[in-house]
């Protein structure tokens, strides 16, 4: 039903897209799907970040949890005999002695488990950051000299 008075119909208004113009617009087109296929590249690349950083973490929050556990374990059973001997005690020199001897051990055994949670955080930590410092090194590559 393309009439006379159709102001749309090619008929009336002969149009013709002039060569510069198509030529500026299939660059724009193509410039679009490049930047689109390079987002889509960069996004791909840090998801598979992220999931190595959470699953890096992850595993180190077990080790962490697991490390704690076994102190807690190591730190009552050493109370628990502590408590035993005490009983056993038969006299408050001997009980004092002990005691102090406990304490001593306990400290010592404190600072080495403190230790060891420093050093399993800091490896944790450097763990974690490793998947960022890989994908940052792709994108920021230093110039040769």
């Amino acid at each position: 039903m393309t009439g006379a008075t159709d102001p749309f119909s090619a008929s009336i208004i002969p149009f013709e897209v002039p060569e510069q113009v198509r030529a500026f617009a299939e660059k724009g087109v193509s410039q679009a799907r490049e930047n689109y296929a390079k987002f889509k590249d960069a996004a791909e690349t840090h998801n598979g970040t992220v999931e190595a950083v959470f699953t890096t973490a992850s595993k180190g929050a077990s080790e962490y949890t697991a490390k704690l556990v076994e102190f807690m374990k190591a730190n009552s059973s050493a109370s628990l005999d502590f408590a035993q001997e005490l009983l056993s005690v038969k006299s408050p020199s001997d009980a004092f002695a002990l005691w102090t001897g406990h304490a001593k051990t306990q400290l010592e055994t404190f600072q080495a488990q403190a230790k060891e949670l420093v050093e399993l955080t800091q490896r944790i930590a450097s763990e974690t950051a490793e998947p960022i410092k890989a994908s940052a090194s792709k994108f920021y590559q230093q110039p040769a000299a």
